[in-house]
């Protein structure tokens, strides 16, 4: 591929009728220590790849307080602000990190409240654009916590909610109370559990952003499908992990991939897959 490498190739989608952005942006979670835990091992470095990030067209960032835990938020705000104006910052709530590794769900609405202000405060924000909530927690009627995170909203500390690693019968639970504008799914080429999940975001016109969205590129477990991830990128001339992410943008409308990395040439490699066209042919040889 010869073009420039720019995330608006893969075109545009709205969130909740009033955020335009571009269709492939950068998930912030590898830009931590080991483990997603402290700071990565060059700080600097993280910093040089946030600014390259936005530098070739990438306008929606996915981070959340878990991540490091705080590290990912620090570091999108020193290495970013004060922000391009059409950066969508998006955050999530409702996990905690005893140590390297852990991760519990803790979505009670004292917790998520306390969780977003302090978002706002690392992220140098007066109003998060886009605030999820990091999974349902069983111990808390789901409608409490997205009942906090409407309370949120109407105090103008958020402007839109999603949600992540939800079943469908969740999503409509959370539907009930409040628009909800992206879900984000484990869901990628090798793993599709999140398929009906997809689908019901899919007719509603809800972004869908697919976490560990290049598995399949780097870490199949079905043969048949890296198989068919290979030749497909061969024909084409590209890496598996770029086929990876050409099938994601083309499988739905509503997709909004984030692929991480803590790596400047994986960044950019990643990036130029919004570039990449794949024919009706590759696409039934993937699907």
């Amino acid at each position: 591929m010869n073009s420039p490498i720019d995330a608006a190739a893969a075109g545009q989608i709205t969130l909740g009728g009033d955020l335009t952005v571009n269709r492939l942006g950068f998930g912030a979670m590898r830009i931590t220590g080991p483990g997603v835990w402290g700071e990565p091992p060059d700080i600097s470095s993280a910093v040089r790849l946030l600014r390259r990030a936005v530098h070739l067209g990438v306008n929606f960032i996915d981070t959340a307080d878990a991540y490091g835990p705080q590290v990912s938020e620090n570091l999108l705000a020193r290495a970013l602000y004060p922000y391009p104006s059409d950066l969508v910052i998006a955050t999530k709530g409702g996990l905690v990190r005893p140590g390297p590794g852990e991760w519990n769900r803790d979505a009670r609405p004292a917790h998520l409240r306390a969780a977003c202000e302090a978002s706002l405060k690392r992220l140098r924000l007066e109003r998060i654009d886009l605030y999820q909530l990091h999974a349902p927690d069983p111990a808390v009627p789901l409608e409490e916590s997205i009942g906090e995170l409407v309370r949120l909203r109407a105090e103008g500390k958020i402007r839109h909610i999603g949600v992540s690693n939800v079943t469908v019968a969740e999503l409509q639970r959370c539907e009930r109370l409040t628009p909800v504008v992206s879900v984000q799914n484990r869901y990628n080429l090798d793993d599709r559990e999140a398929e009906k999940v997809l689908a019901h975001c899919t007719a509603r016109g809800i972004a869908f952003l697919p976490w560990a969205p290049i598995a399949s590129g780097r870490h199949a477990t079905r043969a048949g499908a890296t198989r068919a991830l290979a030749r497909v990128a061969q024909r084409i001339g590209i890496s598996t992990s770029q086929a990876a992410l050409a099938w994601l943008l083309h499988h739905a409308p509503v997709m909004l991939p984030i692929p991480g990395t803590a790596s400047m040439a994986h960044l950019e490699e990643n990036i130029a897959a919004a570039s990449v066209a794949v024919t009706a042919e590759n696409l039934r040889a993937l699907s």
